[in-house]
């Protein structure tokens, strides 16, 4: 999904007409959005319980599409229809009534969810007189009103007693969910993690694909193997990596076999969607994450003058703070001294354009530079040669690293020294070398 937990969009691109027939998109803010479609769809004379009642539908309705990606994940360039018989009325230029103006206002933020679920409620709905469907009634609910339902009694008549209502969640940028950066062998993250999660559900409705492992971030030849085999099941070029087409042909066979676009779909637990790696460092953090992020700035800090040095240590000092508000000011980034995930990608790109440079013998004070991906079974070249080297000279002080050949090859043996490390230094033992371990490889190794 776009977000661990739905934020509201700011803007809304509706298109005007069925969703594959020819016809104009038209980009509105979202609160406009759903002004002119409770004004087309139920009456301002309406007892405000109703009103509240039927808005709160229309919101969370076009919140599933936006959050689920619906069209987009087709394809599509927009994120709704104005077709009544799958979406809802707008009207381009349509009149907007004052007191569902000032309702929106006061509710845009609101939505309507499922106990223990986070997306959205497909919240269907239909006008109760000439149509009638398994959701909200519009006429029925002045019906409800009048006999003194409150809003959200009136909604949990017809979508059941689990409901219950989100209340000032978050407005920001809609943003696709595909990042624009192709996941494959040696990518490492929450997006990696969550493309394993939905692989996982997938296959129990496709059992051709195969079942991969969730511990870890890291995309491993495991799943670069399923991602193969969805593409082939779904008539993708199977080439294991995950680009747009294949990112957002997973992300509409996830939500089809999730149903989350049916009103009683199995829906989304917070334990699907929430992010494992993705954090915010400041000062006083500790861990890998910050040993990864002192290793990149510690490294561009010998081509750009202009960064502070810094040693690796794993902890968030005032030194580290010092060097990412450099970083922050020189790239155009607040200068909070707080990395988040889009600092913490904008480092990461700079050192790679920075190793990417390099000729094929340099070397700094720090030692051989990252490549940049995470080094995993089945890789080959002078990078695992690297590895091998220092996790034997690491080894000859630490029995419990066994001794390995350095012949260039990432396999079992390597990975099973590489995990021994890992548990070590308390690492995730994923038995893959991304740049914390490669730090410490390298710092340990050269002192030894």
């Amino acid at each position: 999904m776009a977000a661990v937990t739905p934020v509201v969009p700011q803007y809304i691109t509706v298109h005007l007409g069925r969703p594959n027939t020819p016809a104009p998109n038209v980009t509105v803010p979202f609160t406009d959005y759903i002004k002119n479609v409770a004004s087309n769809e139920i009456y301002p004379g309406w007892p405000e319980a109703a009103l509240r009642a039927n808005i709160l539908a229309q919101v969370t309705f076009a919140l599933n599409r936006v959050y689920t990606e619906f069209y987009r994940s087709r394809g599509y360039d927009f994120d709704i229809t104005n077709n009544t018989s799958i979406d809802q009325n707008y009207v381009y230029g349509g009149e907007v009534y004052d007191n569902i103006s000032r309702i929106v206002d006061e509710t845009f933020n609101n939505y309507i969810v499922r106990t223990g679920r986070v997306e959205p409620l497909y919240a269907q709905f239909c006008d109760g007189y000439t149509t009638y469907c398994n959701g909200l009634s519009q006429w029925g609910t002045v019906t409800l009103a009048n006999r003194g339902y409150t809003p959200l009694q009136i909604l949990r008549y017809y979508y059941g007693d689990d409901i219950s209502i989100v209340y000032n969640a978050d407005v920001g940028g809609n943003t696709e969910s595909y990042s624009g950066t192709a996941l494959r062998r040696g990518s490492f993250g929450d997006d990696v993690l969550t493309i394993k999660r939905e692989l996982n559900r997938i296959a129990k409705n496709y059992p051709a694909i195969p079942t991969v492992n969730e511990y870890s971030g890291v995309y491993d030849l495991e799943t670069e193997n399923a991602v193969r085999v969805f593409q082939q099941v779904f008539n993708l070029d199977p080439d294991g990596v995950v680009g747009k087409a294949t990112w957002y042909k997973i992300k509409q066979i996830y939500a089809g076999v999730k149903r989350l676009s049916e009103i009683t779909g199995e829906g989304l637990a917070l334990s699907e969607v929430e992010k494992r790696y993705t954090r915010r460092m400041q000062i006083g953090d500790r861990g890998v994450d910050v040993e990864a992020l002192q290793y990149y700035l510690a490294f561009l800090g010998y081509f750009y003058p202009e960064l502070p040095p810094i040693p690796i240590t794993g902890y968030f000092g005032e030194l580290t703070r010092d060097a990412v508000f450099t970083f922050q000011n020189n790239y155009g980034y607040p200068v909070t001294g707080v990395v988040d995930a889009n600092v913490f990608y904008a480092i990461e790109r700079a050192y790679q354009e920075a190793v990417s440079d390099l000729p094929p013998s340099y070397q700094t004070a720090i030692g051989e530079p990252y490549p940049g991906r995470f080094i995993i079974e089945g890789d080959r070249g002078e990078s695992v040669r690297i590895i091998q080297r220092y996790l034997n000279v690491v080894a000859q002080g630490n029995s419990s690293i066994p001794q390995i050949a350095v012949d260039g090859i990432f396999g079992p043996r390597t990975k099973a020294a590489v995990i021994a490390f890992q548990r070590s230094l308390g690492f995730e033992q994923n038995g893959a070398v991304g740049p914390a371990e490669w730090a410490e490889l390298v710092i340990r190794g050269n002192r030894l």
